[in-house]
């Protein structure tokens, strides 16, 4: 069993900037890849970003890319997503989630934080 538990969220402006924790505790963390999606209000979840378990690897949303960065502390238990320059479309709540293997697939992942909110205003 892991615990995830999200903050940093809150209101921005548009080209302003947020990072995101994720902490988790319960099994060892290095032990999974991570995760960060997102839903906005009437939307499926979606993806945004993914981190190995080494953070030798990421990958990205087409929508984020270039804007977002993930990174993760295994000593830390943490994990982070760097957003900047945001707009008034990253509005959404994020959750990060853990699972055993990089993915982009929201059933890959086996736990999942609450959740965190992000409002970008115009």
């Amino acid at each position: 069993q892991v615990q995830l538990v999200e903050s940093g969220g809150g209101l921005v402006q548009a080209g302003g900037s947020l990072r995101l924790s994720c902490a988790a505790s319960g099994r060892a963390f290095s032990g999974f890849a991570m995760g960060w999606f997102r839903q906005a209000p009437g939307k499926e979840r979606q993806f945004v970003a993914a981190i190995s378990r080494s953070g030798g690897a990421t990958g990205f949303a087409d929508s984020v890319k270039g804007r977002f960065t993930i990174a993760r502390e295994n000593a830390k238990n943490t994990a982070y997503l760097q957003m900047n320059s945001l707009k008034p479309e990253d509005t959404a709540v994020y959750y990060c989630a853990v699972g055993t293997a990089m993915s982009q697939v929201r059933t890959d992942y086996n736990y999942w934080g609450q959740g965190t909110q992000v409002t970008v205003s115009s």
